[in-house]
């Protein structure tokens, strides 16, 4: 199927026909794959990099110690602990952990010893508006649990630290109930650092700028709550740019790395392939050129009528490239990637549920996934070039792991009255369901979620699945935010 011109408003675009493409590159399918010319183009390759307020964004966390100043005494922690040993020793860790997520660290020097201390540390916080607050208690005694709770009252998100030795559970029972808050009450540093890296999600995410590519109007708005920034653009641009895009060296290059790393090439051509690589670029034209740090279109309104590739590849390889990508410009999908993205640093997979009764488990089918499930830096899985479920252009379709623990995410934009929720749930993958024989999207995953067993009412659409079970992760972030928990 030819899908490299225009409707009848352009007489012609610079994608190839088949006749035009076996001319421009005088080689075929073998040759497409052989070592010295893709290895020659691949050095052309070039990888869409982020360009809005997000990728420039430095988090501000304010944090303190917070301690009596005499001995510990008889009063928890006890003569037997070494305050001073914890203080430089979670020091050391605190800023490590800010210099690796890149995150501006304002460390108070000393502890916090009084309440007046506190109440003016407080003050200094509420008047500086970082974008999150660390609070580590090195005490149980006297002004500590105050000093947490009144940092959890400033609304700023904080994540509170409490090694053991420093809380009873009559300590942290009524500061757990109150939203905005992480406690830590364990000697696991991780746990700490997962607090530091949900505050640094929580700050991209709000300064992320999405593109949003439908209808016929330009707009800047921004979500409701999770401040999210959007920029809509009409869906013609897309259109013009793929227009003007030549098929060059770089998408060459693409295409035949996807080829010779597909494990097998069924229905897609050579042709839907470069032309699919073609979206690839155009979107981060487009993404650059709009200064945007995500991207989210209405491909089907726009383009399932036209003889243009749609973005299936292209928002594959974005999610693969560490961009959110998000499939029908759907808001609360693209929020779902960049969540799973910032925290957990792997792609995930925006699909449409299905119900298997037979197993109660629930099938996500959907026509662009991820290759590299198990993070940005770990090899893809692997993959087959097929037609999308339409019979019309290329997509990669991912082989997901059998027996691999599962993550669902689906948050629902709340409003300015009404905040965001986030469906959650955990199972593991039973297999991949092969289309055809079977109809529906080309990639589809079985999942056994923990728990369900009405699969016919499971609640949400485009859900993100992703590898690994976070279950109680994306618990915490949405605690800390202000955002509803829902596990299914």
């Amino acid at each position: 199927m030819h899908i490299n011109r225009c409707t009848a408003r352009y007489s012609k675009c610079e994608g190839l026909g088949r006749r035009e493409f076996l001319a421009t590159v005088s080689i075929g399918s073998a040759s497409l794959l052989g070592g010295s010319f893709s290895m020659a183009l691949g050095q052309t390759v070039g990888k869409v990099q982020p360009k809005g307020p997000a990728s420039r964004c430095v988090p501000t966390i304010k944090a303190c110690f917070v301690r009596r100043k005499e001995d510990y005494g008889m009063w928890w922690p006890g003569a037997v602990y070494d305050g001073h040993a914890a203080l430089k020793k979670y020091t050391g860790q605190i800023t490590a952990t800010a210099k690796q997520l890149n995150i501006k660290l304002d460390l108070r020097p000393v502890p916090i010893y009084s309440p007046q201390e506190a109440d003016a540390w407080i003050a200094e916080a509420t008047a500086a508006k970082p974008d999150g607050l660390l609070v580590v208690l090195l005490d149980r005694q006297q002004h500590a649990w105050p000093t947490a709770n009144k940092a959890i009252d400033t609304k700023i998100p904080t994540v509170i630290f409490s090694p053991v030795g420093s809380s009873f559970t009559v300590n942290t029972a009524d500061p757990s109930k109150k939203p905005g808050c992480f406690i830590c009450s364990t000697d696991d540093f991780n746990q700490v650092r997962y607090g530091m890296k949900m505050l640094h999600a929580g700050a991209k995410l709000r300064a992320t700028r999405c593109i949003v590519i439908r209808g016929s109007e330009r707009s800047d708005t921004e979500m409701a709550h999770l401040g999210t920034k959007l920029r809509n653009i009409p869906a013609q641009v897309f259109i013009d740019e793929y227009c003007k895009t030549p098929v060059n060296d770089e998408v060459r290059a693409m295409a035949a790395d996807y080829i010779k790393r597909a494990r097998r090439q069924v229905g897609a051509t050579e042709e839907d392939v470069i032309n699919g690589v073609k979206s690839y670029l155009v979107a981060r034209t487009i993404l650059e050129r709009e200064e945007g740090d995500a991207i989210t279109m209405d491909c089907l309104g726009a383009l399932a009528h036209k003889k243009i590739s749609l973005p299936c590849i292209a928002w594959s390889k974005m999610n693969d490239d560490g961009v959110p990508a998000a499939c029908e410009a759907d808001l609360g999908a693209v929020v779902s990637h960049c969540i799973v993205q910032y925290l957990f640093d792997r792609p995930g997979f925006q699909q449409d549920p299905v119900a298997e009764t037979a197993q109660e488990a629930i099938i996500g089918a959907h026509c662009s996934c991820p290759t590299k499930l198990g993070g940005f830096s770990k090899p893809p899985e692997p993959f087959d070039l097929v037609h999308h479920h339409g019979m019309r252009d290329a997509t990669a379709r991912t082989l997901w792991r059998e027996g691999q623990r599962v993550t669902s995410a689906d948050v629902l934009p709340g409003s300015t009255e009404t905040p965001a929720k986030m469906l959650i749930s955990a199972g593991e993958v039973l297999g991949n369901v092969a289309v055809p024989p079977a109809g529906g999207c080309v990639v589809s995953v079985m999942v056994k979620f923990d728990g369900v067993t009405n699969v016919l009412a499971y609640p949400g659409f485009h859900q993100i699945f992703f590898y690994g079970d976070f279950k109680r992760e994306l618990v915490q972030f949405c605690r800390l935010f202000g955002i509803q928990p829902v596990v299914v």
